[in-house]
């Protein structure tokens, strides 16, 4: 058998190397007498061992250490002699001492094959051998590791699912056939124009085709009946600045041939997108909406102009917003009053089929769970955008104004039956919302000083729910 020859290193390095493997594959008592002894303390021209070892002593090694614990250790230190180091003119070991170190290296595997069964094989991963120089750098294995690229990591991510609107990818691939078919509400017709000369947009309402029936509250089946269609129209984002046509009482194909203006700039007009809302006017409920169709006009020649059919879509927005009442609200310490301006509302639900709302806000003054004073605007005819500017007063000392609610009932009026109710807000103990009590604080933070702003009407069921001055009045 051949031998490679080694490069000459320190006398007994092999012998010291074959020691330790076998007390690390002894146990941890031979490891721990192994480093206590002088062929494992360390110098700067040994050799350090340093790979993967088993995690577990094998079991052949396991059956035979308490048997052999002792004959090894005998064993060890008389087959491999500590001899005196010497070294050959140049700085190398001889041949001599090479071979027998590897010699000795051979007897110790020899002996380790002995002791092995000849089943289960054990597959040992090689050990790396490294010389310590006066800087020691240990030698560890490597670990593979996969490495993600930014496409894989982003590739699990599914974006449909953190989209606003989920169909709307899939809208946009589809044509107004495809559309039509798929969801079945309908088609609308409609053209834009921009006035550069007077620098308003133009928006024509001419008609709607195919509109569903009404369907049922209980959802379970679908009403016989035409719907009550009407379409509002707005460019986002701004949706309080909106148009809205009349009726068309019972039918669904309704004729509408209404044009409404948006004063606005050229450029700002390229960036707003146009939003058509198809809405079914319900005398007795939530009004509902049938569908929308929204256009990007930096995707259409607004001074050329055009008019187009596309069909709706559904929207996320299934109930009409009530509308908007715009307060102010002022309290005189000195006096003990608290000073109330009804100045305007605007998009309020329209009750009448015919001729819009004859809306006015009703005013009750609630103090603790009592109602105390009742007051009300006149009804302006015919609107559904009315411009009040009344003033009421009423008298609330400083002590018990920490205990009053102020509740504001906007009612469309009917000279036949009972009023049709619009929308609700309670301002002051009992709030409905966090956009009324933060009036109501800045109202009590800045006395003599009359706090304007907008609140968005909310529905009677939604009032009771959160306060419970709302259940104290009609």
């Amino acid at each position: 058998m051949a031998y490679i020859q080694l490069e000459p290193l320190n006398e007994g390095v092999l012998s010291r190397i074959s020691d330790l493997l076998l007390c690390r594959w002894t146990c941890r008592h031979c490891c721990q007498k192994c480093y206590e002894s002088s062929c494992c303390q360390s110098s700067e021209d040994e050799v350090e061992i340093l790979g993967p070892f088993p995690a577990q002593t094998p079991p052949w090694l396991v059956a035979s250490r308490n048997s052999d614990k002792d004959g090894d250790s005998v064993h060890t230190a008389s087959d491999v002699p500590l001899t005196p180091r010497t070294s050959s003119p140049d700085g190398r070991r001889s041949s001599s001492d090479t071979s027998k170190s590897t010699y000795s290296l051979t007897r110790r595997v020899s002996s380790l094959d002995s002791r092995r069964p000849s089943s289960p094989l054990i597959d040992i991963k090689p050990i790396e051998f490294g010389i310590l120089s006066a800087k020691k750098e240990p030698i560890q294995p490597s670990v593979l590791r996969r490495t993600y690229t930014p496409d894989d990591y982003f590739r699990k991510f599914e974006p449909r699912l953190y989209s606003l609107d989920s169909s709307s990818d899939d809208v946009d691939s589809l044509t107004d056939e495809e559309i039509l078919s798929k969801y079945q509400l309908g088609m609308l017709h409609f053209s834009t124009q921009y006035d550069l000369l007077h620098n308003h947009l133009t928006v024509r309402v001419i008609e709607a085709r195919d509109l569903p029936p009404p369907i049922a509250h209980d959802g379970s089946r679908q009403d016989m009946a035409h719907s009550n269609p009407y379409v509002k129209i707005c460019l986002l984002p701004d949706q309080k600045n909106s148009k809205q046509t009349g009726v068309k009482r019972k039918t669904q194909k309704p004729v509408f041939e209404e044009r409404y203006t948006f004063e606005i700039p050229f450029l700002e007009a390229q960036r707003r997108t146009l939003l058509l809302t198809v809405v079914d006017f319900d005398k007795f409920s939530r009004h509902c909406v049938i569908g929308k169709v929204s256009v990007p006009l930096c995707e259409v020649d607004l001074v050329k102009g055009g008019h187009w059919w596309k069909a709706l879509i559904p929207s996320s927005q299934n109930e009409v917003e009530l509308g908007e009442l715009l307060l102010s609200l002022n309290y005189l310490p000195s006096a003990g009053r608290l000073n109330v301006d009804i100045i305007r509302a605007k998009q309020l639900l329209q009750t009448d089929v015919s001729q819009g709302s004859d809306p006015f806000v009703k005013i009750q003054l609630v103090h603790g769970l009592k109602l105390v004073k009742t007051k009300k605007t006149s009804f302006l005819r015919g609107t559904i955008d009315p411009f009040y500017n009344e003033s009421f007063s009423f008298k609330v000392p400083q002590e018990e104004l920490e205990n009053a609610s102020l509740v504001f009932t906007v009612f469309g009026h009917n000279m036949k039956s009972s009023n049709d109710f619009i929308g609700r807000i309670v301002i002051g103990q009992y709030s409905s919302g966090p956009s009324e009590s933060n009036h109501w604080r800045r109202m009590l933070n800045t006395h003599r000083t009359a706090v304007e702003q907008w609140h968005s009407l909310r529905s009677r069921a939604e009032c009771d729910r959160v306060s419970p001055a709302s259940l104290e009045v009609t």
